[in-house]
């Protein structure tokens, strides 16, 4: 847990820098993200694969959200998986479901408590 909690802080610390670099440190090349926000901003299913193209989700994200700020509300632990749950900029509640392997994130999904 103590893996699970200060990873988190970190993620939050990082999102609220805006810097992708920094943010995609934790991701593996290969990774596989699922999310209703990229399927609305992207079209499509909502699944965005591998660093680069999260990295350009994320960016056009950026763009249409520049006060984004994550809080942290709870933290869960699974096996190797941490369930993130945080306040977004709007106050809406959101839960990022991540999957590690070697340490870095391989899977992750966005989930919301209201529509986004």
């Amino acid at each position: 847990m103590d893996f699970a909690e200060e990873f988190a802080r970190d993620w939050e610390q990082r999102w609220n820098t805006h810097d992708l670099d920094l943010i995609l440190e934790h991701y593996a090349d290969d990774v596989v993200f699922h999310s209703p926000v990229a399927a609305r901003l992207l079209g499509g299913d909502g699944r965005v694969v591998g660093k680069a193209a999260l990295r350009e989700y994320w960016a056009k994200g950026l763009k249409f959200l520049p006060d984004l700020h994550f809080a942290v509300e709870g933290v869960y632990l699974g096996l190797n998986t941490i369930v993130i749950n945080y306040r977004n900029e709007r106050g809406h509640l959101v839960n990022e479901i991540l999957g590690f392997k070697d340490g870095k994130i391989v899977f992750g999904h966005g989930t919301y408590a209201r529509a986004t």
